[in-house]
């Protein structure tokens, strides 16, 4: 076992790592598909009529809203209906959208938007902040994308959702807002396999730990799993330092950690009850 992989078994071995301090609703996002915290403010966002981000500040425990809300429309028209992940550097943004196809249901179309952040937080809309829109053509089931850092280099992370085949991808982010699909030339740098169901990604800096938001099965039962990513991708799999499941059952989509390590917001899909705020011990 090496050594940055032992330290981190010790950092996560004592019980319990997670609990729910507090949960409620928040309304107005149609099913929630994800939290990001950003620039010190906290971005749920979902999948009303139309794609939305909302604002909010984090204060005590609960959220304010700021009394933005972003349309993630082009001229009117629903152009990241379902929205999948936000990676923000730079006042830029990747933005995942994964939606089924209408000639055929059993098929996903995984879509990243290169998107002008600032603009979009300005104009409130996409019609002048769509940079560039990126097919996912290797994605086996939707995409998520989340900056990660891996030997001092930022890359773009997304993940599977699915029953079989997972894999976590690592995308350079130059070349992914410039390319018109994943698998042109040299976007694609790392890969490695992972467990089924990931509806989202969480990067922890200081730990070099990437977190799998998960369900235990297909739209249901929560799971975060833990990795130790410079041991995932030398192996080529995911290599797990912990997986906390919890014994809520309907489907969570979403989860960040807000102020370093000590507290986190985790989301799910459902009307009521849709945001839970968690105190982490690690």
């Amino acid at each position: 076992m090496n050594t940055l992989l032992f330290i981190l078994l010790v950092l996560f071995s004592n019980q319990p790592k997670i609990s729910i301090n507090k949960s409620f609703t928040v309304e107005s996002l149609g099913a929630c598909q994800g939290v990001a915290s950003l620039n010190r403010k906290v971005y749920l966002y979902g999948d009303r009529e139309v794609g939305i981000i909302r604002e909010f500040y984090f204060i005590e425990d609960s959220l304010a809203f700021t009394g933005q809300e972003l349309q993630l429309t082009n001229g009117g028209k629903n152009i990241i209906k379902h929205p999948t992940g936000i990676a923000y550097a730079d006042g830029k943004a990747f933005i995942g959208n994964s939606v089924r196809s209408k000639e055929d249901t059993n098929k996903w179309i995984a879509e990243i938007f290169f998107i002008d952040w600032n603009r979009l937080l300005k104009d409130k809309v996409l019609d002048n902040s769509i940079i560039n829109r990126v097919e996912d053509d290797l994605a086996i089931q939707g995409t998520r994308p989340e900056y990660i850092e891996y030997n001092n280099t930022q890359y773009v992370a997304t993940a599977d959702y699915g029953s079989s085949r997972n894999e976590v991808r690592l995308y350079n982010p130059k070349l992914l807002s410039k390319a018109s699909k994943t698998s042109d030339k040299d976007v694609l740098v790392y890969k490695f396999t992972c467990t089924p169901w990931v509806q989202n990604l969480h990067w922890i800096k200081d730990k070099n730990i990437l977190v799998l938001v998960q369900n235990q099965i297909e739209g249901r039962q929560w799971r975060l799993s833990f990795l130790d990513l410079p041991a995932s991708i030398a192996s080529g799999k995911a290599e797990v330092i912990k997986v906390v499941d919890f014994d809520k059952v309907d489907e969570l989509e979403g989860f960040c950690l807000i102020n370093g390590i000590s507290k986190g917001i985790a989301t799910t899909s459902s009307r009521k009850s849709n945001i839970h705020i968690m105190s982490l011990n690690c």
